[in-house]
Formats: structure tokens, C-alpha cells, sequence
């Protein structure tokens, strides 16, 4: 489980980009966070933007579960 009360930067958030299919979920929630690119699959700009309840949220929402987060020790948090 993800304390709420860490900073987001101690989470590494990781796009799988095979997994991705471009549903913007990510972006639409988190615009500061991710964008597309010119394939239409999701990149990083700065997790540090939003707290790590929204890292957290947006993750949930992904429908291929794209978006990892691990901690700052490298263990996978999201999807767990």
C-alpha cells in the first residue's frame, strides 16, 4: 500500500509502453505528469507536479495498468 503522506518524488513512476494503448486517461487527469507523443503512447514530463494520492489515482485508472509506480527502493507498489 502507498502512504499518502510520502512525497510523490519518492515514487519512481515507469510507463510500459507496450502495455500502453493511448487512452489519455493518464493525461486528461495528470496533464503536468504525461502527454503523448507522436505514437500516441504515453511519456513522463514531472511526477513531481502532484501529490502521490494523484500518481496513485491515475495509475488505478489506466485500463492496461501502463503506469507503474515503484518505491525508492525499486519494489513495484502499483499494480500490486
Amino acid at each position: 500500500m502507498i502512504d499518502p503522506r510520502r512525497n510523490a518524488t519518492a515514487l519512481r513512476v515507469v510507463i510500459d509502453r507496450e502495455r500502453c494503448i493511448g487512452s489519455e486517461n493518464c493525461v486528461a487527469s495528470a496533464p503536468s505528469v504525461f502527454r503523448l507523443d507522436a505514437e500516441g503512447k504515453a511519456v513522463l514530463l514531472d511526477p513531481s507536479t502532484v501529490d502521490i494520492e494523484t500518481l496513485r489515482l491515475v495509475a488505478e485508472i489506466c485500463p492496461t495498468e501502463a503506469i507503474v509506480l515503484e518505491d525508492d527502493a525499486g519494489n513495484q507498489v502499483f499494480p500490486g
